[in-house]
């Protein structure tokens, strides 16, 4: 067999070598952060500190868990990320669906396909959605982070062709047993595309967690701003007066550790949801289905 052979064995050795080089380079910043984080104010303010603590302290996670306006800001980013998944995910199938249908099925389909793609190439801009937002009432609201990004056109368009590569004899047959185009959707098309779904949910938590800028600009109190946002603020501007921490509490803490503290806590919840995901990754698109 080819896998007995030298040549894939070495392969083999530079390509598992390769990917371990690799692995660690993605994991070592984030031990870093964690060592920063646990080390005490002395070690940490004279950048000594690698991969292991020094002078382990848990005061930075104490002031941090401690800090009312980063609990509050842990809480919208959840709930954002929450709301606005499930609520992407149901607008992509309901709008992937039917434009994955042939045009004579589904007629003006390359139009409605067009008009989506449309949006990609050109944007009305930050000011015209900053103004929609404000008309609609929905500044400071967490759907003033939701709705604006709700329809993610390159979501539908990867969903789309999943559809389309489906086999068609399944849908067929949903219909002779007289299932209508929801029904098909949600019994038919839907457990045949977790993969797919959970791929582009992952991708959707990632984005929704991370983004910031739309944080700061519609919402004007401090309670409101998701978690990306509060960190843009004190470790990008260094605004300590936005952690809502008296000055005395910090005497004995290096501001470095609660910067990394609060960085590995925003980073936490994405790791830990990415292993239940990641088995979707590597299954088949079809299982246990016919193929054309």
């Amino acid at each position: 067999m080819y896998y007995k052979t030298k040549g894939y064995r070495i392969f083999s050795i530079v390509n598992y070598t390769f990917l371990g080089i690799l692995s660690l380079l993605c994991i070592l910043p984030i031990i870093h952060i964690l060592a920063v984080s646990f080390s005490s104010m002395a070690p940490a303010s004279a950048n000594l500190v690698s991969f292991w603590p020094i002078g382990f302290t848990t005061d930075a996670y104490v002031k941090t868990f401690g800090n009312t306006n980063f609990i509050n800001s842990l809480l919208v980013s959840v709930k954002r990320t929450i709301i606005a998944t499930v609520v992407g995910m149901v607008i992509m199938l309901i709008t992937a669906f039917p434009l994955s249908k042939e045009d004579t099925i589904f007629k003006g389909r390359s139009i409605y396909t067009w008009f989506f793609v449309f949006t990609i190439l050109f944007s009305g801009g930050l000011i015209p959605s900053y103004i929609l937002v404000h008309k609609l009432g929905l500044m400071d609201t967490i759907w003033a982070l939701v709705l604006p990004g709700a329809l993610s056109v390159w979501n539908i368009i990867l969903m789309m062709n999943f559809f389309r590569g489906l086999p068609k004899e399944l849908e067929e047959a949903a219909y002779l047993d007289g299932a209508g185009h929801i029904k098909t959707l949600i019994l038919v098309y839907v457990p045949l595309s977790l993969p797919a779904i959970a791929t582009l949910s992952l991708f959707t938590m990632v984005y929704q967690w991370n983004s910031w800028f739309d944080g700061m600009i519609y919402m004007s109190d401090i309670k409101n701003y998701p978690l990306a946002s509060l960190l843009q603020t004190i470790i990008v501007q260094q605004d300590l007066s936005k952690i809502n921490v008296d000055p005395s509490m910090l005497e004995n803490i290096s501001q470095r550790t609660v910067r990394a503290a609060q960085i590995f806590i925003g980073a936490l919840p994405i790791l830990l949801v990415y292993p239940f995901l990641q088995r979707f990754f590597v299954k088949g698109i079809v299982l246990g289905a016919v193929k054309e």
